[in-house]
């Protein structure tokens, strides 16, 4: 026969109180051992009302049970199945290997768990109340699943490998003396990482960690008075998308998805930095609804962040910054209201490839948008924006960025310079308006004509010389380099000699201008 622990596999230890003699049993027949009293006040695990000795069993009996517990029952699954029960001392598993089905509901832990380097098939602790989870390096083939727990002193992951999904919907967590509520840098997840509905108190640390689907903070409440981040996940890697998104509230059948019309529903809640940097994503980046609260020494922080989509639908923050230096996206997905104002939103290397607004979103917003990011002058946004509007086909809208850029870039130039740009604005539009050309070429050659029309004109040989014709004499005075045989064949006195080597600069003026804005536009094609 089986021995276990010196025992027959029929006996029981002769310690054991009668929950833990019930609980024993109840572990060889792989069936649910409930300590309830049935009064939801009293079975709250998170409330204070005490659990005596009749609801109490040793956590060095369930180590006991699940490191090396008696054989199944005959035609049985051995398994810790259990609802309702206080656990006392420290549950200590570190470097264990425990193969039963561990699941735990609604269950009060006096002092901290603690599962460093264990290895488990699946565990699920629900609804329960645990001073400290300590599993730096833990190992599961199935889930690790933490619902609705409460954490008083935090809870550590750091390196650990979860085989298939993390659930930590609806915990509520609370920051350790480091200041962290969960760190886990290093997290492997084989499936999804569904945190909806979380409550953190403290730093959540997921730096490179890697989810092997998808991230969902849906509804999540990140608070972080303490220090300047409430979710610091650079290197963080999601094969779909990352959702800090709003939850549907009330319903579990909701959860990780979208909530429909009519659901109540709770925003993803930021109250401290974010950092994202580096991060990559297979699908999107969704940002729908969510609100940060940041301080001015704060940021939304994506540097260079790769992924498809970036959704950026939250509210736009009233304080702190937003970062996406050298973030990589191909649709930006976003809307006027959501970007923060002028010098709290930088930009530098960032590029897009296509612009999804949502709602209205004028050019000039969008303008006011990439000045918002330029505290001082700098082309590359500028630039970028105009490529992707002329790639969809918006070829005015670019060509109105590009004066944008020239005008901006007017400030930073020195007197003479911003007198030259006044000149080529004023006239052409910096080549971005050619039909202003044509315009004051009319102006001047209707003005030109009107004025010569009563000047004295004697002529430089009087034996042969053309037909005096104010509009030709006006137009040759304008155009340079073309000669219609009008302008030396005249001799002008006082001031009408004056009006002509106006028209002439006037003219040299206007070409330079239009050579300008064409060899701009040559580059850009």
């Amino acid at each position: 026969m089986t021995e276990v622990a010196g025992l027959s596999a029929g006996d029981l230890p002769d310690d054991l109180t009668a929950a833990e003699a019930g609980m024993w049993q109840a572990f060889r027949n792989g069936s649910v051992y409930d300590l309830s009293s049935g009064d939801s006040v009293v079975d709250d695990p998170h409330g204070g009302h005490p659990w005596g000795p009749e609801r109490s069993v040793r956590a060095r009996i369930i180590a006991w049970l699940l490191l090396d517990g008696p054989p199944a029952l005959a035609g049985r699954v051995s398994a810790l199945k259990l609802a309702g029960v206080r656990v006392t001392g420290t549950l200590d598993l570190a470097g264990g290997t425990v193969r039963p089905y561990a699941e735990l509901r609604d269950c009060r832990f006096d002092e901290q768990v603690l599962l460093p380097e264990a290895r488990f098939t699946t565990l699920r602790l629900v609804n329960c109340s645990v001073p400290r989870l300590e599993a730096a390096r833990l190992q599961t083939e199935g889930d690790l699943h933490l619902p609705r727990c409460r954490f008083q002193n935090g809870v550590r992951l750091t390196d650990a490998h979860i085989g298939t999904d993390l659930l930590l919907n609806q915990a509520v967590v609370y920051r350790d003396r480091g200041g962290r509520s969960i760190a886990a840098d290093g997290l492997s997840v084989g499936q999804d990482l569904q945190a909806e509905l979380l409550e953190s108190h403290g730093e959540l640390r997921l730096r490179g960690a890697q989810i092997g689907v998808s991230l969902s903070l849906r509804g999540a409440r990140l608070y972080n008075p303490y220090s300047r981040l409430a979710l610091n996940a650079p290197q963080l890697s999601v094969e779909r998308t990352l959702y800090l998104t709003p939850a549907g509230v009330g319903n579990p059948l909701l959860s990780g998805t979208t909530p429909a019309r009519g659901t109540r529903i709770q925003r993803f809640e930021c109250q401290g930095g974010l950092r994202l940097d580096d991060g990559r994503f297979g699908d999107a980046v969704d940002l729908e609804r969510a609100r940060f609260t940041l301080t001015d020494d704060q940021e939304l922080s994506l540097r260079r962040v790769h992924a498809p989509e970036l959704r950026f639908l939250g509210d736009g923050p009233q304080r702190g910054k937003v970062v996406l230096s050298g973030a990589r996206i191909v649709n930006l997905v976003d809307r006027a209201g959501a970007w923060p104002g002028a010098g709290r939103l930088h930009m530098g290397g960032f590029t897009y490839e296509n612009l999804v607004p949502q709602g209205p979103f004028p050019l000039t917003r969008r303008l006011d948008w990439v000045a918002a990011a330029t505290a001082e002058y700098a082309p590359e946004p500028y630039e970028r924006l105009a490529a992707v509007l002329r790639e969809a086909g918006e070829d005015e809208d670019a060509r109105e960025v590009l004066l944008a850029k020239q005008r901006r870039r007017r400030e930073t130039l020195p007197p003479a310079g911003k007198l030259w740009g006044y000149a080529q604005d004023w006239t052409v539009a910096y080549g971005y308006r050619p039909g202003r050309a044509a315009v004051w070429m009319a102006v001047l050659w209707a003005a030109g004509t009107l004025a010569f029309s009563h000047a004295d004109h004697p002529p430089t040989n009087h034996d042969q010389h053309p037909y005096w014709s104010p509009a030709l004499f006006t137009l040759d005075l304008l155009l340079p380099v073309i000669d219609l045989g009008q302008a030396g064949e005249w001799q002008l006195r006082g001031g009408w000699q004056w009006l002509s080597a106006a028209m002439v600069m006037l003219g040299w003026v206007l070409a330079t201008t239009v050579a300008a804005g064409a060899t701009r536009l040559l580059r850009r094609s």
